[in-house]
């Protein structure tokens, strides 16, 4: 389990694989200087609910690992969160298995 630490330390368990798909997505948008809302579900084992944070590059931002491995990608997963910022909800982090179901359904 890795963490998305952000700003001033307000951290977030996050899945590493899951972790390593939001970190391409998200540096592919502030490479570009785009900001947006980062939004997933906290399952009920967790205390259910959601989050929203707000990205920009003048904001710290760490992708903390729990492994020392780096998956191997699934570009259509990375893919499908990049689109799902062309919504006002912003980047929703949508389970690898609705990735390419959202990509047929959203074209770009």
């Amino acid at each position: 389990m890795g963490q998305l630490i952000y700003g001033t330390g307000t951290r977030y368990d996050m899945e590493d694989r899951t972790l390593s798909h939001v970190k391409v997505a998200v540096g592919a948008k502030l490479r570009r200087h785009e900001s947006f809302f980062l939004s997933w579900i906290i399952p009920a084992d967790h205390g259910s609910g959601r989050v929203s944070i707000w990205l920009s590059d003048s904001i710290p931002l760490q992708f903390h690992f729990n492994g020392n491995t780096p998956p191997e990608l699934n570009r259509t997963w990375v893919k499908a969160l990049e689109l799902t910022t062309l919504s006002d909800r912003g980047m929703i982090i949508l389970p690898e298995g609705d990735a390419e179901a959202f990509i047929t359904s959203h074209p770009a």
